[in-house]
């Protein structure tokens, strides 16, 4: 297996990505780092490595009435099929006085011929303050419904949420792009096609899995966790009693407005083992082509636990290591004249062993 690095610039060989891609959005998170750091310059900065997970605040608006009790069987099909996968993280590097040090950073991962292949794009470092969260929210999200015909909400998340809600932004440009540079294609997004917020609007999404159906793409959508259940159990945890690999699916969701869904809702257990995920996979897809893509999954990239090594490997190389976490915080001191300081864990101090620290409280 060879994992290969390559430019946004394409070769006679390999015409992944076009140079037609917009990179406007990315442009414009380059300017907004830039300049909201020269904002934190000379200021006290308190060293921290927080990892900032995506809510499922959307399930939870999402009723689950009844599974269809006759699995799907599957078998893999070994046509070639060329494989894109797409994820984003966030982390907290530190703080400062006034507001707190972010770092977003996005994979894109395609499996063809035997080869992975990957492009990131971060990591991108904003100083986010009270002052400034809706200048930059704003400013990103307007760039980003240019490109998607939207107009802007005018509104901003809390500084909590402004991590996630950015890194929700570059994932949606970054399916985007994926949905108009493959073709004959399997596309896959990590969570679910439910939409109906902010970052996730339902035009913006439709947006995407029309574009992606015009190439003949097919998007399938893999949720590590979720909060759907059926009698009492999650969904990926009721025992069926088949041999996988087998797709089940869930029938009479009930979404509260707005919130949306834009796919068809499966159980998969697509390799043996306890290991099975919530899949969502395009409405508009006809019902035998949607079984013939997980077929295809099956037959061209590798599956472990139930999970494509694609969107594992999506998720790896966006996701930041310590070592790099470290770097970030040492290179924006010096570059930004920035006072590294140690405050007290409060936690520690008065509870001694038994404080956990902010991101246990």
């Amino acid at each position: 297996m060879l994992i290969e690095q390559l430019a946004i610039i394409t070769t006679p060989k390999y015409s992944f990505p076009q140079p037609s891609i917009n990179m406007l959005l990315p442009q414009r998170f380059i300017e907004l780092s830039i300049l909201s750091l020269k904002h934190a310059k000379n200021q006290p900065f308190q060293l921290s490595q927080q990892v900032f997970q995506q809510d499922n605040n959307l399930e939870q608006q999402i009723e689950t009435t009844q599974i269809k009790l006759q699995p799907t069987l599957l078998k893999p099909r070994s046509e070639e099929t060329l494989v894109a996968a797409v994820d984003t993280s966030s982390i907290k590097i530190g703080e400062t006085s006034k507001g707190m040090i972010i770092a977003v950073r996005g994979a894109i991962i395609w499996k063809q011929k035997r080869n992975y292949r990957y492009l990131r794009f971060g990591p991108f470092i904003f100083h986010v303050t009270e002052q400034n969260k809706k200048e930059v929210y704003n400013a990103l999200y307007r760039t980003y419904s240019i490109s998607s015909h939207e107009h802007n909400h005018n509104c901003s998340p809390s500084i909590l949420q402004m991590p996630t809600r950015i890194a929700s932004l570059l994932e949606r440009w970054l399916q985007d792009t994926l949905s108009r540079t493959v073709s004959n294609g399997l596309v896959l997004f990590d969570g679910s096609l439910t939409s109906g917020i902010a970052e996730t609007s339902t035009r913006q999404m439709k947006e995407i899995l029309g574009n992606a159906r015009k190439r003949e793409n097919i998007v399938l959508a893999f949720s590590k966790m979720t909060n759907l259940r059926f009698n009492g159990y999650l969904i990926t945890d009721v025992a069926f009693g088949y041999k996988p690999p087998y797709l089940f699916e869930i029938n009479g969701l009930k979404p509260k407005p707005p919130i949306t869904l834009l796919g068809d809702v499966y159980v998969a257990r697509l390799t043996r083992g306890n290991y099975a995920f919530r899949l969502d996979i395009d409405r508009e897809v006809p019902s035998k082509q949607k079984v013939e893509a997980v077929e295809k999954l099956m037959g061209n990239d590798l599956l472990i636990q139930s999970y494509p090594e694609t969107l594992r490997l999506a998720h790896i190389f966006c996701t930041f290591t310590a070592n790099e976490v470290i770097a970030i915080q040492h290179f924006i001191a010096r570059k930004y004249d920035l006072r590294i300081i140690n405050r007290p864990d409060m936690h520690r101090l008065l509870f001694g062993p038994f404080g956990k620290g902010e991101s246990c409280s």
